[in-house]
């Protein structure tokens, strides 16, 4: 698409677009949640992608800086977003020397930074680019410490340079606690031995997005109880024993043996969406495949009659207008929630073991 608001220079200062990284195939997604949020901010501006291409640019109006921008919608914020970047304007590169374009445009930006990451969308294509930023890396380095841009207490920013191609790169910038960790916004787990299925990723990717890690003991302690709705064969419920936890597993599906040889686990031959719990559980966790307003109808009841302290559940997407699904969807549980009077923090994301689906987390805080 083309840019209604383009910078006027390769090189100014400040920088006018946002960078955001994707799941290849939801750029539109994350296009339309962008420009939702930011009009709602008082923001505008536009949005440009390539299909499956990993990334979407969202270009400010007018002289306004991105970075207030990037403030007011922070990325723990945003659904569809894996990492969001202050950047510079896209750069066109001669091969036969690719580096001195990228320092210039750093120097004339002036920021400095502690950290450098080279990345690349999660697309085949980006990973073929792998033995081009490995051969870079030490003299990039090199000559943006020479040039000052790269050094100790730049107040913990980073410089990340995305390679869409051999010849094609854009600069952006990151800022502690509104950025990923994690090296493309990607959190790659090991599937666990003895996990009954790989949507046990789901959950632990769950827990690391949402809860701090330092709050595991007390949040996902031993000898909590736990629900299980739509459990066969156990992958979630795995994750909830391993924490020590007794759980309610809700299927009419078998449950993996060695899992229910634990004996920490109640496995109900039961409709998850007509189960209620005996007495209040600290946790829920759902990941039934039905309509999202289905899911979401009773995960309000859940949270609205409190029988449950948190909960992590999914909605499968439809195949289209996904972010207006999922915004609906949000929207209801958060009118439902301040009618019944319950305060709550509402997270949503789509996560890296999430396909076609994203994973919503509530915790009431009263």
């Amino acid at each position: 698409m083309r840019a209604l608001f383009p910078c006027r220079s390769p090189f100014v200062t400040p920088p006018c677009d946002l960078l955001l990284y994707c799941r290849p195939g939801f750029e539109p997604d994350l296009a339309a949640e962008i420009e939702d949020k930011a009009a709602v901010a008082g923001w505008h501006g536009e949005s440009r992608f390539t299909a499956n291409s990993g990334f979407v640019r969202f270009t400010v109006a007018g002289e306004e800086p991105a970075n207030a921008l990037h403030r007011a919608l922070p990325l723990a914020s945003l659904v569809f977003a894996r990492q969001s970047l202050v950047a510079l304007p896209p750069l066109s590169l001669a091969r036969e020397d690719r580096l001195t374009p990228i320092v210039e445009q750093v120097v004339a930006s002036g920021w400095s930074f502690e950290s450098l990451w080279q990345e690349t969308p999660d697309t085949n294509d980006g990973k073929a680019l792998a033995g081009l930023i490995k051969a870079l890396s030490r003299p990039l380095e090199s000559v943006l410490k020479k040039r000052k841009a790269l050094r100790r207490k730049a107040g913990g920013r980073r410089l990340h340079l995305l390679w869409s191609a051999g010849d094609r790169v854009q600069l952006g910038m990151s800022f502690p606690g509104n950025r990923s960790e994690v090296p493309g916004g990607i959190r790659r787990l090991r599937f666990p031995h003895g996990a009954p299925s790989r949507s046990t990723l789901k959950l632990e990717e769950a827990w690391h997005e949402f809860v701090p890690r330092e709050q595991w003991d007390t949040r996902l302690a031993e000898g909590m109880q736990a629900a299980d709705l739509g459990a066969a064969p156990g992958g979630w419920t795995w994750q909830l024993v391993r924490r020590g936890m007794h759980v309610y597993a809700i299927d009419n599906g078998p449950m993996d043996r060695t899992l229910m040889a634990t004996g920490l686990v109640e496995h109900l031959r039961e409709d998850g969406f007509v189960w209620e719990p005996p007495y209040r559980l600290d946790w829920l966790v759902c990941d039934i495949v039905d309509k999202p307003a289905r899911v979401e109808a009773m995960m309000e009841r859940w949270l609205v009659r409190r029988w449950c302290r948190e909960a992590v559940f999914n909605l499968k997407l439809p195949m289209r207008r996904r972010w207006p699904e999922v915004a609906s969807c949000l929207e209801r549980l958060e009118q439902a929630l301040a009618e019944a009077g319950i305060t709550a923090e509402i997270g949503c994301r789509h996560l890296y073991h999430d396909r076609e689906e994203v994973t919503v987390h509530v915790r009431i805080k009263d």
